[in-house]
């Protein structure tokens, strides 16, 4: 083990909560290719059981402290070829343990443009200075006489070159930068001033015309705020210290790095030189570092809470495998409409003209009517976009008119949020080459409520819209943690390799688009795959992608009973010896818990596979396949509740949580705009971080407190006392297990089920003003 592997191992035990050994052993097993989602679930007896949040966190802290020594290296490489590496220098180099520290090492041997200062000590200027902080006693300008000459024709011209000299040695001064950036992180103040004749224009943002708080305590959603009303030159933003407090003693901190020891006239220059150098260079270098770590923490914050709430979206309740119609609603250009099976194959599309200007009702009418009977429509899935609330009347109308015995079909807003994406993209016209772009959206609107996670992986995670300031962070940096956020929630998942489509596939650890497009291939050519070992055949599908995906493809009703559960084909020895101490037949043993619960692990541990896998086997036997998504649920809009004007302060309503930000919950209550319930109101008790209470997905009941319909703005409360206030009559509520089948019971539109992220308001999101707090 190097130096740097075990300084690299310490530094990351230490953020993840782990011991170096598992680092090291974790390193080892990325570097050798295996994949985030298979080490979690297949190495946890290498890894110590570190789980899928930890090795993200270690992958990504792994590439930084690389980048890290790989500049530690050069700067030291650099330092020694021009002769000046110190041992002191060098021990400072190797203790820097980040990026900012490193630099500030290096600043006084980093070539540089020709400064002021250099010119200074062209002129013979730097004597001066030694001769100002050596006698302090004598008058500075009496010292500077000495010094004039044909460049240097005055003793102002002579001190000024000499302050250039002293400004630029402190600002190499690592030490001392050091210092002054601990104490500004923490007790900076960060300011915003509207700019003149901005006012109006910018009134969205009038919360931070003239704002002051602790730069080490904002918040990520003001932070961004502000950040974005700067870019839009709204504001003037200033980063910088209290100047009643902090300045003084920053000046301070300055001085006593000169030894300024008394009143003498050198003292007084050498002081007011320390304060030049602080207003001319040093605080223009801290409010740069301070804005870049502001906009870098302002950015993971919000970079988080999209992942987060990504992953509950990913990770909703499917409504199952029912025929599903879904529509897409629309007034002039008509309501789309398009019925898929259980499978998600498209059957059937119609366009339907029940509003203005045609009013087409009955035609309308008549047209459903005929689908749901011909297709035996167990779901329908209503697009939240406008007139879908007409469009929930409609359907509600159409339901009432199917004759007796005739079962049916359940009714559900869902999100169109990204579905417009997915209509226009490549992908949807390979899936649908004949297929008019708008029924396309149908379409997805149908699948995403059968099963959110094989139909939102379809579309650019940030056109789903559940994100904070989504188009203000890195982009970089946000792309690669959603694709995290979406890799792990499909692995998690599994996918059944007979069905799945390529974008699902590819998601699949030691995939990849282009292996999830040879699988497609080979499953068309050749039909459903018997067994993983099949997976084998397929081109450029080698030994080690095998072992990355096996385990996380599914095989049903195959040859091999275990290709359909979560179980690695590389453990097939120890399932099989567990099914033999059973004394039955594989098949039969899959799912009884009863015959598995007095079996006792420990006594198929070998050396190939330890405690953690054998649990983790016998916990798959009892339950094979099983789906870690929760129950099918919606929640209910409250009749005649359509729009923002309907709402009155005291109503309690039923609504879906579309969006958890740091501040609060965002939720659709039926009316086209999300209201929001702050952290404040989240619940009776403080509450930190939203995410302790609710979730994207969530079914909440809330009260409104507040309605301002010029903003477009509700206020919402889910404390306690919901109870005493009069509650609006919901409507029909029902739940369903994640996979069954069979007709629902009648009852009007639901809103978005709990996949939340398909809730009302996330589409409607991206057409609000924007509110500068989120």
């Amino acid at each position: 083990m190097t130096d740097v592997a075990n300084r690299i191992a310490h530094r990351i035990a230490k953020d993840i909560d782990a011991r170096p050994e598992q680092v090291l052993a974790t390193v080892t097993l990325l570097d050798g290719g295996d994949t985030v989602p298979f080490v979690a679930r297949y190495r946890k007896e290498v890894t110590g059981g570190l789980d899928d949040a930890q090795l993200r966190l270690l992958a990504e802290r792994l590439g930084y402290l690389r980048e890290l020594e790989k500049r530690r290296a050069s700067i030291l490489g650099e330092i020694q070829t021009q002769g000046k590496l110190t041992d002191a220098l060098a021990r400072a180099i190797t203790a820097a343990d980040t990026k900012a520290v490193l630099e500030d090492l290096y600043l006084p041997f980093k070539p540089k443009r020709r400064t002021k200062a250099m010119i200074a000590r062209e002129n013979g200027l730097e004597p001066l200075l030694r001769a100002i902080l050596a006698d302090r006693a004598t008058e500075p300008a009496a010292l500077a006489k000495r010094h004039l000459s044909e460049a240097v024709p005055t003793e102002k011209d002579a001190l000024n070159g000499a302050r250039d000299i002293l400004a630029e040695e402190l600002g190499e001064n690592a030490s001392l930068l050091g210092r002054l950036r601990q104490v500004m992180q923490q007790e900076a103040l960060i300011t915003a001033r509207v700019n003149k004749g901005k006012e109006d224009v910018g009134a969205k943002f009038s919360d931070y015309f003239a704002h002051r708080e602790k730069w080490a305590t904002i918040p990520s959603h003001r932070a961004l705020a502000i950040l974005r009303a700067a870019k839009e030159d709204i504001v003037t933003v200033d980063i910088g210290p209290d100047e009643d407090t902090t300045l003084p003693r920053v000046i301070g901190m300055i001085a006593a790095e000169i030894g300024i020891p008394g009143q003498g006239p050198g003292d007084r220059w050498l002081h007011d030189a320390a304060a030049w150098t602080w207003r001319i260079k040093l605080s223009l270098s801290m409010f740069v570092d301070l804005m870049t770590e502001l906009r870098r923490r302002a950015h993971a914050t919000a970079i988080e809470v999209f992942a987060r709430n990504l992953r509950d979206l990913l990770l909703a309740a499917p409504a199952g495998a029912r025929a599903t119609l879904g529509l897409d609603p629309g007034i002039r250009t008509g309501c789309k409409i398009a019925v898929v099976d259980e499978t998600g194959k498209l059957l059937d599309t119609a366009t339907i003209y029940p509003f203005q200007p045609r009013n087409d009702l009955r035609g309308s009418e008549e047209t459903l009517l005929h689908m749901i009977r011909k297709h035996g429509v167990a779901l329908i899935a209503i697009g939240n976009g406008t007139a879908s609330r007409e469009s929930e009347r409609l359907i509600a109308d159409v339901l009432k008119r199917l004759p007796a015995g005739v079962a049916r079909p359940t009714p559900v807003i869902v999100s169109e949020a990204g579905a417009s994406v997915y209509s226009a993209s490549e992908l949807a016209s390979q899936e649908f080459p004949d297929v008019d772009v708008s029924i396309r959206g149908a379409v997805s609107i149908a699948r995403r409520l059968q099963d959110p996670l094989a139909e939102l992986v379809k579309i650019e995670p940030q056109a789903i819209g559940v994100g904070q300031y989504q188009h203000d962070v890195d982009q970089r940096h946000l792309a690669l943690s959603l694709a995290a956020v979406v890799e792990d929630a499909v692995n998690a998942v599994g996918v059944d390799v007979n069905m799945a489509s390529a974008p699902l596939l590819s998601h699949i650890a030691g995939l990849g688009p282009s292996l999830a497009q040879n699988i497609v291939a080979y499953r068309d050519e050749n039909g459903a795959f018997p067994t993983r070992k099949a997976l084998l055949k397929v081109a450029g599908l080698g030994p080690k992608a095998f072992q990355q995906c096996a385990g996380f493809l599914r095989i049903t009703d195959g040859k091999e009973p275990l290709d359909a559960s979560s179980v690695h084909p590389e453990a097939y020895g120890v399932a099989r010896k567990i099914v033999q101490a059973c004394g039955r037949d594989v098949r039969a043993i899959m799912g009884d818990s009863a015959a598995l619960a007095g079996l006792n692990a420990e006594q198929f541990v070998d050396d190939s596979f330890g405690l953690p896998t054998v649990r983790d086997i016998l916990a798959e036997l009892e339950k094979p396949g099983r789906d870690p998504r929760p129950a099918f649920k919606t929640a209910s809009f409250a009749e005649g509740i359509d729009s923002i004007t309907d709402l009155k302060p005291g109503m309690s309503l039923e609504g879906t949580v579309t969006n958890v930000a740091a501040f609060g919950a965002f939720v659709d209550i039926g009316v086209h705009q999300d209201g929001l319930v702050h952290v404040s109101q989240l619940a009776d008790r403080f509450v930190k971080d939203p995410h302790e209470v609710v979730k994207a997905g969530d079914v909440v009941r809330v009260r409104v407190t507040e309605v301002d319909v010029p903003r477009k703005r509700i206020g919402l409360t889910m404390r306690k006392d919901n109870s005493q206030e009069k509650s609006q009559a919901p409507r029909h509520a029902e739940k369903h297990k994640p996979r069954g089948k069979g007709p629902a019971s009648a009852g009007p539109a639901a809103s978005a089920q709990s996949h939340g992220a398909l809730g009302s308001a996330l589409a409607q999101a991206l057409k609000r003003p924007a509110d500068p707090k989120r």
